[in-house]
């Protein structure tokens, strides 16, 4: 199977195989032919060390498409706008620095960059009120967990109790019911210990 080496984007054989070049990894065992396209030596040389035939094309050059060149006074006044924009950035990161930020009154891209940090600012705003409510919340379940910890502690203890003054009754020689609740037995008690 051939192979061809490249990065272009598009104008592809559909009868052949292409891989990205800038991806290149390791070679491919099926592979009995290799094209690089462009200047890509360690594909070359993987290839070449397993045996395998490599031809290299040079890769075609990039159109560089055609602008018209400004007049020297175009020219001053792009580099002005370009040093006015660039201090309105300068300034608007000085003010972040500092903890303050305003709007820049001029510079279409520190204003741009402005409006982009207030809303990031106001989404952080949600997010961290979302956060408060959310650590309210976990507050309040702790608090109704250590509430349900300590009653299952108390019906923990409630048969233990039962026994103890089943056993001050019985005792005393005092009759009660077999399942009588937790608060007769105490009504008995405490009427056995007025007589």
């Amino acid at each position: 199977m051939e192979l061809i080496y490249t990065n272009q984007l598009e104008g592809f054989d559909p009868d052949k195989r292409y891989r990205t070049a800038s991806l290149f990894r390791g070679i491919e065992r099926d592979a009995t032919a290799v094209v690089v396209v462009g200047d890509y030596p360690d594909i070359v040389a993987a290839y070449e060390a397993a045996g395998v035939d490599v031809s290299v094309v040079e890769a075609p050059a990039v159109p560089v498409p055609s602008a018209k060149v400004p007049a020297s006074g175009e020219l001053a006044d792009e580099v002005a706008k370009l040093r006015a924009e660039n201090g309105a950035v300068i300034l608007l990161l000085d003010g972040l620095d500092a903890g303050e930020i305003q709007r820049p009154e001029f510079g279409e891209l520190a204003i741009r960059l402005f409006e982009s940090l207030g809303i990031i600012h106001a989404s952080v705003g949600n997010l961290s009120a979302e956060r408060d409510k959310l650590v309210s919340t976990i507050e309040a379940l702790r608090g109704e967990i250590e509430a349900l910890k300590a009653s299952s502690i108390k019906l923990v203890d409630e048969p233990g109790e039962i026994a103890s003054l089943k056993a001050a009754l019985d005792a005393a020689g005092v009759t009660y019911r077999a399942n009588a609740s937790k608060e007769s037995l105490e009504k008995l008690v405490t009427e056995q210990i007025k007589v």
